[in-house]
């Protein structure tokens, strides 16, 4: 049985968020405020974390930055009524792994958990990642390029081992927004653009070959 944490605020929906996952089978832990939901989070073993962006005490992307802080990967989506691309953008890059605006079905957020979880139970096959004098390892998610390392948000690391694992192949800003960001995401397809532009600014700098190349009208591709 997987163990769902809730950080929130608004007793009715947590309530019945709550409720609802313990129907389909979830076991559920609540949390009503950012310092006592960031506790639980770094003392608990759960599987993913539900988490409001406007808390008491700790806001979420505090929570989700002091978690990510502290090398637990364990998967958060965020849950906010705001809806813009800059809240979004601060929650996905504070570590969040989705986003779901309020208000949001229940039957959304199911199956962005399910995406969630299809995608961390996929097995480590290639653990070690190389192109050209750029280095990524999945496991210790160290980044080098050369004898340089490249420090990377979770999103921007996630980003880079796609384009990693398809070499060759143009990766289309639907299909990256998708499997970067889950299924059926809300999220406008401009922030992939966001993320390669931060991407590039971290991997190549402002003297090395960009290596990240735009296909024009489609999306992205690392070319031998």
């Amino acid at each position: 049985m997987k163990k769902i944490l809730i950080i929130e605020d608004e007793e009715n929906l947590l309530q019945f968020i709550r409720l609802e996952l313990e129907y389909e089978g979830y076991e559920v832990i609540i949390a009503y405020d950012g310092r006592e939901g960031l506790a639980i989070a770094l003392n608990e073993n759960v599987d993913l974390i539900l988490l409001d962006l406007m808390l008491p005490g700790l806001n979420g992307i505090e929570v989700c930055r002091r978690i990510r802080s502290s090398m637990d990967n364990t998967p958060i989506i965020m849950i906010t009524a705001r809806d813009s691309v800059l809240d979004k953008i601060s929650g996905l890059d504070s570590g969040a792994d989705d986003y779901i605006s309020k208000p949001f079905q229940i039957e959304e957020l199911l199956a962005r958990m399910r995406a969630i979880f299809r995608r961390s139970e996929i097995p480590l096959i290639n653990k070690n990642l190389s192109f050209k004098d750029l280095e990524l390892n999945l496991e210790s998610r160290i980044v080098k390029r050369g004898s340089e390392p490249v420090e990377l948000t979770k999103k921007e690391f996630d980003l880079l081992f796609m384009l990693m694992k398809n070499v060759n192949r143009v990766l289309t800003r639907e299909f990256i927004l998708e499997e970067i960001w889950g299924y059926d995401t809300t999220i406008e397809t401009n922030i992939v653009d966001v993320y390669i532009s931060y991407l590039r600014s971290k991997v190549d700098g402002k003297e090395k070959e960009s290596y990240i190349q735009t296909v024009r009208g489609t999306g992205y591709v690392l070319r031998d």
